[in-house]
């Protein structure tokens, strides 16, 4: 099941076509080869995680943070403390404080590593991974129904079924949770795959060469200590 369909959150398709259009802050300045733009790229990686990085500058200075997020479409929500400093920012309506609120521009990344690339020479170590870099304005969510939507979505990325499986969050914990949007139309993606390029003088040296596969794991689940007697597992966490 797509993410989008877990939870009914609005979502606006900005982008018609079959890719996001390359611009001069998605284009690769190096290994071109490695970009992709088409939107089941992007959205497959988007999909397969749920921790981002969220970059925006204070003060004249540049901040990341690390936060979740869930996709819904084509546009990505995130959430903190009302009292966050980018949560703020996003709803701040510019200096006269009258009219559409501008809100923050934002960097959002998103990587996962497959593997470790050990080459026969240092330079050529690396690793493969899939990565999502979506350039934009970010908008503090406002419409309560769209805000309660895209919190229920945001647990679900985490955890499918984990909404409709917990107490909604109630009016003071909504009131102390803001909720930014972000449209994806700056988006690119990058994806490294294979082993080592190593040099051809070096082919014949005594070191091992090849490919680590790295992947999450998940263990058993741990019962809280508080947990009521003969409260079941619920099925979505024997699955995975």
């Amino acid at each position: 099941m797509a993410r989008e369909e877990m939870a009914q959150v609005p979502a606006q398709d900005v982008a018609r076509d079959a890719s996001y259009a390359p611009t001069g802050r998605t284009v690769l300045t190096r290994a071109r080869e490695r970009a992709a733009y088409d939107h089941e790229t992007v959205h497959a990686i988007l999909d397969a995680g749920y921790l981002c990085h969220l970059g925006y500058v204070r003060d004249g200075a540049p901040v990341v943070l690390p936060t979740l997020y869930a996709r819904a479409g084509d546009r990505l929500y995130l959430h903190g403390s009302t009292g966050s400093r980018p949560m703020r920012r996003a709803g701040e309506t510019g200096e006269t404080g009258h009219g559409a609120d501008p809100g923050l521009p934002v960097c959002v990344t998103v990587t996962h590593v497959d593997g470790l690339v050990l080459a026969k020479s240092a330079f050529h170590h690396s690793i493969n991974y899939r990565s999502v870099v979506v350039h934009g304005i970010a908008h503090q969510v406002i419409d309560e129904d769209e805000k309660t939507a895209a919190l229920d979505a945001l647990v679900d990325h985490v955890l499918p079924g984990r909404a409709a499986d917990s107490r909604p969050g109630n009016a003071k914990e909504l009131a102390a949770t803001a909720v930014i949007r972000l449209d994806l139309r700056e988006v690119s993606a990058k994806i490294r795959t294979g082993g080592p390029h190593d040099e051809p003088e070096d082919l014949e040296l005594p070191y091992w060469s090849g490919v680590v596969p790295v992947a999450p794991a998940y263990g058993a689940p741990i019962p809280s200590d508080d947990l009521a007697p003969g409260t079941a597992l619920p099925p979505y966490l024997t699955t995975r």
